[in-house]
């Protein structure tokens, strides 16, 4: 392998790792809920990321081909965390039912059950 790509490798697995760990420590160390759902489907979702592509260069300058199996798992990751991240706000929002504030019409926010009459 030539200089620079090898660099470019080891700067993306660093990258990748630096993600992971502070996206890991972020959800041990967070007080609420809320905030520790926010470090992982973020910073841990860079950190796979950068992770993959990665492994994908390495693969490409190796053997010449292109890694769909890294591209695919990439999407995934980059389509799922996201959603699950929302999926489960919006379950803690309806367990909890934190105070938000008015919206100003007389719609209520998205989300919310209309009031019973």
């Amino acid at each position: 392998m030539s200089l620079g790509i090898e660099i470019l490798i080891s700067a993306l697995l660093v990258i990748g790792g630096s993600f992971g760990l502070i996206g890991s420590l972020g959800l041990l160390k967070l007080p609420e809920p809320m905030q520790r759902l926010h470090a992982p489907t973020k910073a841990t979702t860079v950190g796979v990321g950068a992770s993959l592509i990665a492994a994908a260069l390495t693969l490409a300058w190796q053997t010449g081909e292109a890694s769909w199996q890294s591209v695919m798992i990439a999407v995934f990751l980059f389509l799922t965390s996201p959603l699950s991240g929302l999926m489960l706000a919006k379950a803690h929002r309806h367990l909890s039912r934190p105070a938000v504030p008015p919206t100003g019409t007389e719609a209520p926010w998205a989300g919310d059950t209309p009031p019973k009459a």
